[in-house]
């Protein structure tokens, strides 16, 4: 006896008792739960490595520079803003180089900007292996997300050796570091979970997110500070999740001033999408199968 609900299906053991009385083994066919499958995605972490190192080893197969890409993208950003905004206001960054106080912001947009664009396409791209065999969802973005988490530690591996060169050490507020890393990530989840199942339905927003990842860049205090802004305007940037993000990394790592009401609120708005994009995420699962 067979049960089938919905069209994003999988096999569970049945109860005892229904096929007692045959000796045959009973197959119950069910929709995937409304909630997180974190047991289901522990199962399935091999298969989540599996995708996040075939992610790597595909974007830089057959490249001369390889991972060198990872460098090359936020250094040439730290250089083009250098060259642009560098000689504005040279008394602004704190003491530090404007070079070091844009890198410090680049490093963890790279990783939402991988969210962004490359994590929200994750689900159409492996259409073929989402329709032949049942397996969480939820891991395919998750993987290309850790595709990107390697991108976004070789840059911050860059942003340290800038700091050991121009002889910046961070001072006690390097212990808030862990919690800078967490937002960006919580960050990035949350982008890359929700625009996954968003593309998903529609199409169109494939088409627009390079054109959003260009705005939001513009949109956040990257290539110069909050300060920089008239009050209006520096009110309502601290409603960008980058902005605490970005202020934070430079708080731990540059000493700038403790970016408390901005990291809150980057850290409300990131959990609050992270909560939707899972519940939106869930619904189109059921039907993921159907219309990838």
């Amino acid at each position: 006896m067979i049960a089938a609900v919905g069209s994003d299906l999988r096999l569970e053991p049945a109860p005892r008792g229904a096929g007692a009385a045959s000796g045959d083994g009973v197959l119950r066919i069910s929709a995937a739960s409304s909630t997180v499958p974190l047991a289901e995605l522990w199962e399935y972490r091999e298969l989540l490595l599996f995708l996040a190192w075939r992610d790597v080893t595909v974007r830089y197969k057959q490249t001369s520079l390889g991972v060198l890409w990872a460098l090359l993208q936020p250094a040439l950003m730290m250089l083009i803003f250098t060259l642009v905004m560098g000689r504005l206001a040279p008394g602004a960054w704190h003491g530090e180089s404007y070079a070091l106080f844009v890198l410090c912001g680049l490093v963890p947009w790279q990783l939402v900007s991988y969210a962004l664009t490359s994590s929200g396409n994750s689900l159409v791209s492996a259409e073929r292996l989402i329709t032949k065999v049942y397996f969480p969802r939820l891991v395919v973005p998750l993987g290309s997300l850790l595709a990107g988490g390697v991108d976004f530690a070789i840059a911050f591996a860059l942003l340290l050796l800038a700091m050991v060169v121009k002889g910046i050490r961070p001072g006690p507020q390097i212990v808030g570091l862990p919690l800078a890393l967490l937002l960006a990530f919580l960050v990035a989840l949350a982008v890359a979970i929700l625009l996954a199942a968003l593309v998903v339905k529609y199409r169109d927003v494939r088409h627009a997110l390079s054109f959003v990842a260009q705005v939001w860049l513009l949109a956040s205090p990257i290539g110069y500070p909050t300060s920089f802004l008239p009050e209006p305007w520096r009110e309502l940037v601290v409603l960008n999740p980058m902005t605490g993000v970005v202020e934070a990394f430079r708080w731990a790592l540059l000493g700038q001033p403790c970016p408390t009401v901005a990291m809150l609120v980057s850290f409300v708005l990131a959990a609050g999408g992270l909560g939707i994009g899972l519940a939106y995420f869930r619904r189109v699962e059921r039907t993921l199968a159907d219309v990838v």
